[in-house]
């Protein structure tokens, strides 16, 4: 199945870019670090415009190797993708280390 890239990438923010340096990302080369950034700490337009850049399935396949999502995202993602939780690396490794004391 071929995919096309129907939208610039230019259409997502730098915001969630705080930390590097947005005009050196490589859009392709960095995507799994693109899409954690931009589900993390986007906005929807940033989301939606990663969906229209990469498309459902490669953000679905890379997000669930994302080393660190918030738990609200995760639900979000969980929902929008319609995957279980047990899917995400990120899960599976919060549950080995639970934090104590948390409230």
């Amino acid at each position: 199945m071929q995919t096309f890239k129907i939208h610039e990438p230019s259409q997502i923010s730098s915001r969630p870019f705080w930390d590097v340096r947005f005009e050196d990302l490589d859009f392709d080369k960095d995507k799994a670090f693109i899409i954690e950034k931009v589900i993390n700490h986007g906005v929807m337009s940033d989301f939606v415009s990663a969906l229209k850049y990469y498309g459902k399935d490669t953000i679905r396949q890379e997000i669930v190797k994302a080393a660190y999502l918030k738990k609200d995202v995760l639900n979000f993602v969980c929902f929008y993708f319609d995957l279980n939780p047990n899917h995400f690396q990120c899960y599976t490794q919060r549950q080995l280390h639970p934090q104590f004391g948390s409230f």
